[in-house]
């Protein structure tokens, strides 16, 4: 794609979510004029900021992964170096088999290393079936597999279903069963391919993480939350002269002379690029009369469903466990999937009112969808009785919120890649164009702004970003309930 000259020209970035929101910052430090356009009354889209008991909250996702460096950095350039936070504490359980266990350490997204690593969550049974992998014959994963196929393959279902699943449950809300190991997990299917042995495999990446010393916080949060942070790069794209229209929903996009036209309401835009960053159905909706081959992959991009529930407590009633929180392996039958203790996880919560304790459950996972009928009342008596049976909290919450996500999280199913390549190739068929967001490169925030980074290039005519995140995908790991 030729480039389009950018950095004086006008872009119209649709959709005022992380990714969007990136982009417009990105193409403003570029010397472009921007105008950003959002259906809804507000800007942050899955990042949502809040308040419970007078204390600050995260309704959406709580933590970035600051192991990559996009999203610390954007947050820094944003003004927020000095509110940035890693966790108070990282130690995190598993409720399985009846009782809260010590998450296993030296595992990658569940696959162990060796078998030890999973000594006392798994049987006896469950281990032994681990240490077969070093004689089985090779597996081959091909173009693509689905994550818990090929591990329960190599390793018994017992991984799987034990560990793997409410980890990958917690960052997609899908089913390992369906996953893709090459977009979800991209260092174990590389891993894969050049190894026999799986956990040989394991072993292999986790002592190049050791040599490579990565020091400092896996995941990083934000004082007040991190629903602040596309608060923040929304100030800070005003600040450069960028404009943001709210409640303004694109209902046109269509090739005009020098560009594109776009229509918001009864206003009419010329831009000279347009970057969508917009989730998989509202991107079909939009691209359906230009490219009709890349909207009809888009469409099918599948999406699930959660909530969360968050939860304040007089501190002298809720005497909760040690660390993080909790995740819950859905063979074992709870509602719930998971919990955050949040005034552990984050030491800010707990200064603002240290007589308030908060933590949060997520429920719904992928196809899923008779608990998200029940109403919010129905949704904290169902969170409630899971955190009395795994932790003994029997007391009356001060306050409680629940926050719908519908259609939030876009799922990764085997061949996940292959789509969004031919999502990309009909796009870049398209003059000035370019996409970005969680249903393409990874679901994690550093994902999204790398995403929208790599479209910003792509507008330049440099496709050295989106050739990046095709051949490596982000990996997102588990932050906490619902990340």
């Amino acid at each position: 794609m030729s480039g389009t000259g950018t950095g004086s020209g006008h872009v119209v970035v649709i959709g005022a979510g992380i990714a969007g929101l990136a982009a417009a910052h990105r193409l403003l430090a570029r010397g472009a004029r921007v105008t950003v356009l959002e259906a809804a009354g507000r800007v942050g889209g899955k990042l949502l900021p809040g308040e419970i008991a007078g204390v600050r909250v995260d309704l959406g996702a709580e933590s970035m992964l600051a192991r990559r460096p996009e999203a610390v950095a954007l947050a820094r350039e944003a003004g927020l170096a000095g509110r940035l936070r890693p966790p108070a504490t990282a130690t995190a359980s598993i409720w399985t088999r009846g009782a809260l266990r010590p998450m296993p350490k030296g595992h990658v997204m569940g696959v162990p290393g060796t078998a030890a690593a999973l000594s006392g969550v798994l049987s006896e049974e469950g281990l032994a079936r681990i240490e077969r992998d070093a004689d089985l014959p090779r597996t081959e994963v091909g173009d693509d597999v689905a994550v818990g196929e090929y591990v329960a393959a190599r390793l018994g279902r017992e991984v799987v279903d034990r560990l793997v699943e409410p980890l990958l449950g917690g960052v997609y809300a899908g089913d390992a069963y369906r996953i893709s190991l090459r977009s979800a997990v991209p260092q174990l299917y590389q891993a894969a391919r050049t190894h026999d042995s799986l956990t040989e495999a394991v072993r292999e990446i986790q002592a190049k993480a050791a040599a490579n010393q990565q020091t400092g916080p896996v995941f990083m949060g934000i004082e007040g939350g991190v629903g602040t942070l596309p608060l923040a790069v929304a100030e800070s794209v005003r600040a450069r002269g960028g404009e943001i229209l709210t409640g303004a929903p694109v209902t046109e996009l269509r090739r005009a002379a020098g560009g594109w036209r776009v229509v918001t309401g009864d206003r009419v835009l010329h831009a000279d690029a347009v970057v969508v960053a917009v989730p998989a159905p509202a991107a079909a909706a939009l691209l359906a009369a230009e490219s009709p081959a890349a909207a009809a992959e888009l469409r099918a991009i599948e999406y699930a469903s959660m909530a969360l529930i968050t939860l304040a407590y007089r501190r002298a009633d809720a005497d909760l466990p040690a660390g993080s929180g909790f995740l819950v392996p859905p063979v074992d039958g709870r509602t719930i999937k998971a919990s955050t203790f949040a005034s552990h996880k984050w030491g800010w919560i707990g200064d603002e009112d240290p007589d308030v304790v908060v933590l949060r459950t997520s429920v719904g996972r992928y196809g899923e969808t008779a608990v998200l009928g029940r109403d919010d009342a129905g949704l904290v008596d169902v969170s409630r009785h899971d955190l009395r049976e795994a932790t003994g909290l029997t007391a009356t919450p001060l306050e409680t919120r629940v926050t719908r996500w519908t259609d939030g999280l876009p799922q990764y199913p085997v061949g996940h890649h292959a789509r969004v390549a031919r999502i990309r190739e009909h796009v870049g068929k398209l003059p000035a164009l370019a996409v970005c967001g969680a249903q393409y490169d990874g679901v994690g925030i550093p994902a999204c702004v790398a995403s929208a980074y790599a479209a910003v290039d792509q507008l330049a005519g440099d496709l050295g970003g989106v050739e990046e995140l095709t051949a490596n995908p982000v990996q997102s790991l588990h932050g906490g309930a619902g990340e």
